[in-house]
């Protein structure tokens, strides 16, 4: 078995790796999601190896899938994704050339257009070519591809000693078969095939000599999959497009909708909504979201937990969905490999070859220390929701070993802490998992058990939440016993984590029971769940609106004054969007509204210099007057918890809760984001009601109220 090196496990520096070969900018990139399967490429259309590729069940069966025109690349015109995310769409032009008569054709005389999706774990795609010259042309185009089968840690950075059998490629005149039979056992397939048979087929590439008459166009489709199917044409492409359409506008429609005043910002909201349900995938306990794509397409715990926590406003469907699958996976024995104890929520999963060899410890990985208390926390909060206590009930066994981990876990120190079973799992493991993302005020790495202080933040959330699940199923002496915990955890932090000094909690506590005093963002968690009493939490607000960490595109991760600070660094001084809107909802929670809605209006102008998609993080640089956020080279787009921290800052700017339990809708001092004067929620469940409900500024206020049209009466209770 290969060991992978902690720092190739961290994404600072294993996703890092990839810039040696090529630069890869993420909100340059176009990524196509559908079940199990994604596809990262560039503008162009191309696939070209660097990070990028085919993916299937965490293998790569695709690495290079580029296309050229006359024996040259081609220019680039534009490209973009449909609004759905189902069709990718690239515009170009060749340059100049000749054609295979030998006749000279100028530059933007030939349109290219690539139109690509993916349905049923396979790659389909459109090729046109419309002539606007005035000459016929015959034009040699050739596609040039291949399949390294690499296992998505190999992508990432991994190297192993050994690796399976690449076969020679079979083929046939309008098709190539690449195969490797892995050291697993399993066959991984990648079939080629083409609407019409090749002038000439390598193993590596396909030309075609295409006559196109002036004023025409020719049309070419192709299809990667798994297996040879009938030869690809213009109706098996349109019925993909028209099923993957169909099962995406379904995804998109479960939970509410928001509509606003501002034009732009609806572009935002839409490709957030649209962001989230991509990466949503159907499973047999309901959809899940994962993480993100490229490196991270795949059922995360803390990732589905925090994205089901944002949307669960608007959608608690997806919070039932991320539940079920980790009471599923919920650990029932002690595994140093895995990091799994009876009772823990699953932080990882995955499908790949190494994995199945246990090369790592990835395939069911449990190495996360929040991920327990915050399943807890989401399963509370659904219940507050929706009032949804016969789906308490049915994973009420699982809570309960999941705060019995919870409580072992504290046993010795009083706090949760994490320190890596075995040398093959994750060094650090909260959210900021990176190697240096843990340390003393003067850059000391601390050593373990290390408990964090966002986590204990959670356990106190968890433990209050379910004292008060108990009491409503009249397990009164269960619930006291919780609400006793809570309130221990919560004079411990306060105790042990406030630094006097600084006026803020301290990152953690290490093994020998110091702090580290290091002013982060993760004490912005302690004010989304209510810990801090009220004095601190003023204290903590004040200075996380400070310019030591507001960038002015959002928090940084870690105070400027900083030892270890880098604008550049993977949590040391970056923008995370997921983390700038839980300190949001936190700050909002402390009555610091007014600053949300500035922070909620940052992360929108950070989203329209992306292209209206939030990468998972960007660098921390400040913001200066006609510049744009700076990306972050390796980051994932779109990333699910990027994607909702604009209806988590959404519901902080509004002040919006849904009483589950009364059927009540509850809106205190209400703010719309700058620039929106009136913002619609369509279809908002509440109970077995659905109403539209809509906030609109009068004058220097916001009022809130029900549409006429609503279905049944819902109370709406609004404090100013």
């Amino acid at each position: 078995m290969t060991q992978l090196d902690e720092r190739k496990l961290d994404p600072a520096v294993a996703l890092a790796s990839l810039d040696e070969t090529a630069p890869r900018e993420p909100h340059r990139l176009f990524a196509l999601k559908q079940g199990d399967c994604f596809a990262v490429a560039d503008a162009y259309g191309d696939i070209r190896g660097a990070g990028d590729g085919f993916f299937r069940d965490d293998t790569r069966v695709l690495s290079e899938f580029r296309l050229t025109v006359g024996g040259r690349q081609t220019s680039l015109l534009g490209a973009s994704l449909s609004q759905d995310n189902v069709l990718f769409t690239s515009n170009l032009t060749n340059l100049p050339m000749q054609s295979v008569g030998g006749r000279d054709i100028p530059q933007g005389a030939i349109h290219i257009e690539r139109v690509r999706l993916l349905w049923q774990d396979r790659l389909f795609e459109r090729i046109t070519l419309s002539n606007y010259s005035q000459e016929h042309s015959a034009i040699r185009i050739s596609l040039h591809f291949a399949a390294d089968f690499r296992d998505m840690f190999e992508v990432r950075g991994s190297t192993r000693p050994k690796r399976g059998m690449a076969h020679a490629a079979e083929i046939e005149p309008a098709s190539v078969l690449l195969r490797y039979d892995g050291l697993d056992g399993l066959a991984r397939v990648s079939a080629i095939s083409f609407s019409q048979a090749p002038d000439q087929l390598s193993a590596e590439r396909a030309d075609f000599l295409i006559a196109v008459t002036k004023r025409s166009s020719k049309v070419l489709y192709v299809e990667v999959g798994s297996e040879l199917t009938e030869p690809p044409d213009r109706d098996r492409f349109r019925a993909a497009a028209a099923r993957a359409r169909f099962g995406m506008r379904a995804k998109r429609r479960h939970g509410a909708t928001v509509h606003s005043s501002g034009r732009v910002f609806n572009d935002w909201v839409e490709r957030a909504r649209a962001d989230v349900a991509l990466l949503t995938t159907e499973l047999s306990t309901g959809p899940y979201p994962y993480a993100g794509i490229p490196w991270f397409s795949t059922a995360f715990g803390r990732d589905g937990v925090i994205s089901a926590l944002q949307m669960l406003w608007l959608n608690p469907g997806l919070a039932r969905g991320v539940l079920s699958f980790l009471a599923q996976h919920q650990a029932t024995e002690t595994s140093p490999f895995s990091d799994s104890q009876p009772g823990k929520i699953m932080h990882e999963t995955r499908k790949g070859e190494m994995v199945a060899l246990q090369e790592l410890p990835f395939g069911r990985y449990y190495g996360g220390v929040d991920t327990t208390p915050l399943y807890i926390h989401l399963a509370c909060a659904y219940a507050e929701r929706t009032g949804d206590m016969d789906f308490i009930a049915s994973l009420w066994p699982s809570l309960c070993a999941a705060a019995e981990w919870t409580e072992e876990a504290s046993r010795a120190t009083g706090f949760v802490t994490y320190q890596r079973a075995a040398e093959s799992g994750l060094a650090n493991q909260g959210w900021k998992d990176s190697f240096d993302s843990v340390f003393h005020a003067d850059g000391r790495i601390p050593k373990g058990p290390i408990a964090l202080v966002e986590v204990q933040g959670y356990v106190f959330a968890a433990f209050r939440g379910l004292a008060a699940l108990a009491r409503r199923r009249g397990e009164f002496a269960q619930a006291e016993h919780w609400e006793n915990r809570a309130e221990e955890m919560r004079i411990a932090v306060e105790r042990d984590f406030w630094l006097e000094d600084l006026g803020f909690y301290a990152l953690a506590i290490d093994g020998a029971g110091e702090p580290c005093k290091v002013r982060t963002s993760n004490a912005g968690h302690l004010l989304y769940v209510g810990l801090p009493e009220p004095a601190r939490a003023q204290m903590v607000a004040d200075q996380l609106l400070s310019a030591s960490f507001q960038s002015g595109w959002g928090v940084r991760t870690l105070a400027d004054d900083a030892v270890l600070f880098n604008p550049m660094s993977y949590h040391n001084g970056s923008i995370w969007p997921h983390d700038t809107a839980i300190c949001g909802a936190g700050l909002a929670r402390f009555g610091e509204r007014d600053n949300v809605v500035r922070l909620m209006s940052g992360t929108f102008e950070s989203a329209v210099h992306f292209n209206m998609r939030l990468p998972e993080l960007f660098c921390g640089f400040t913001r200066l007057v006609g510049e744009a956020p700076i990306a972050y080279p390796v980051a994932c787009l779109p990333q699910a918890w990027s994607a909702g921290s604009a209806f988590m800052l959404m519901q902080a700017c509004l002040g919006l809760e849904i009483d589950g339990w009364n059927g009540e809708i509850h809106v205190t001092r209400p703010r719309l984001p700058i620039g929106i004067d009136t913002l619609t929620l369509r279809h908002l469940g509440v109970g077995e009601k659905k109403v539209d409900l809509t906030f609109q500024r009068v004058g220097d206020r916001v009022v809130a109220f029900l549409a006429d049209r609503h279905e049944g009466l819902v109370p709406l209770i609004v404090r100013s």
